[in-house]
């Protein structure tokens, strides 16, 4: 099996790549690990970046993310009971944000993919790259019971922390940068109306609570727990108990309750992995990266790398210049390390650690101050917020 560019991962990052590549006469297979209905239905990210909406849309894959979800001109931050919503658009000259939920981008591009776009091919596990430092990288791959091999000109991993491509860069050529939280987000969806039209971001002396939706018919809450908390744990009435407490403001604003459907944990960190290339073969999304989801930053960045990669890649068919691919890496991650120095600043802000001391306390009140009564520095949240340019 022969193509230009084999893709590693049909998660968004994989199937947007596709779809850019296809759109500019660039043929490309999909390898994923997982069947379509694993794809379709797994929870992840749910706030889309002002340039993520545009690639999307520009890509044509964007008519249904325009219909159904749901654009948020802001945000709301609470703290000490009181609130403070940060207008982006007056911020940002008119950038925003979308909620559309990564299940239902995976739905749409894989509809775009299956209907002219290369070969996808599910439950296709890729087991190794090889030769990514020569001219003719390859993938084994087993499909269908039988072991395969996708021969291609370029390899992109887009195949999350735990996938095969990220091994396939020697050890003595890469540097890691990571932190482990010592705290985790217990989250919930739940079939009841979102109380409040935007996100709210609440900081507490009892932790971190935040205000999401799916639908205007459900709403993704999320807690801070400790660290390796078992969502099992908790029952319902406490989580609603604990979220009103968190949420609590001066007003009357109340937080409805509704049936909880789903419970997970998710545990927060920050990694980076550098280089993102080596030879032939590029990293893209959490195959590079991850980031604590405090400021809605893992599928947006999963996306300015594949449109790097697109762009750089049909340069190189117009013009001949491999000059952008060559710079892939360092272009990627300019973007990268400003999403996880905005990630880490949203994560610490609002936060409590368990070993915070009163001074630790006073510092967070005296930031959110500072955001909520200087507009430069709401401008540097909302800027961050909505998103970096991709480079």
């Amino acid at each position: 099996m022969r193509t230009t560019v084999g893709i590693i991962g049909a998660g968004p990052a994989g199937l947007l790549l596709a779809r850019l590549l296809h759109n500019a006469g660039i043929d490309s297979v999909v390898l994923e690990s997982r069947d379509r209905a694993y794809v379709e239905h797994r929870q992840r990210a749910g706030i889309l970046e002002q340039g993520t909406v545009d690639v999307l849309r520009a890509a044509g894959a964007g008519e249904r993310m325009d219909r159904e979800g749901l654009p948020h001109d802001g945000i709301e931050l609470r703290y000490d009971k009181k609130r403070h919503r940060v207008d982006f658009p007056a911020l940002t000259d008119g950038r925003s944000v979308m909620v559309y939920a990564q299940t239902e981008v995976c739905k749409d591009l894989i509809a775009l993919q299956l209907k002219d776009g290369g070969p996808l091919l599910f439950e296709a596990e890729a087991l190794a790259v090889e030769g990514a430092d020569t001219d003719t990288p390859r993938v084994r791959f087993r499909h269908e019971g039988r072991e395969d091999v996708l021969e291609c000109e370029y390899v992109v991993g887009c195949d999350g922390f735990w996938g095969v491509a990220r091994k396939a860069i020697p050890a003595e050529l890469t540097k890691v940068f990571e932190r482990t939280y010592p705290f985790a987000w217990l989250g919930i969806l739940a079939d009841v109306p979102p109380s409040h039209d935007e996100l709210v971001y609440a900081r507490h002396d009892r932790g971190f609570a935040l205000l999401s939706m799916r639908s205007p018919s459900v709403t993704r809450l999320y807690l801070q727990v400790p660290e390796g908390t078992d969502a099992g744990s908790w029952d319902d009435e406490e989580i609603w108990d604990e979220l009103e407490r968190r949420f609590e403001t001066d007003d009357d604003w109340t937080l409805e309750r509704g049936p909880i459907t789903q419970k997970s944990v998710t545990p927060m960190r920050s990694y980076v992995h550098e280089p993102m290339r080596h030879g032939r073969l590029f990293l893209a999304g959490d195959a590079a990266h991850i980031v604590p989801p405090t400021g809605a930053k893992g599928l947006n960045l999963a996306v300015g790398d594949v449109v790097t990669f697109a762009r750089a890649l049909t340069n190189r068919k117009e013009t001949g210049s491999a000059e952008r691919l060559d710079a892939y890496s360092e272009t990627c991650l300019r973007r990268v390390w400003q999403a996880e120095r905005f990630s880490y600043d949203m994560t610490s802000l609002l936060h409590r650690a368990p070993d915070a001391t009163p001074f630790e306390d006073r510092m967070q009140l005296a930031r959110l101050e500072r955001i909520t009564g200087s507009r430069a520095a709401e401008t540097d949240l909302a800027e961050g917020y909505t998103g970096f340019p991709f480079g």
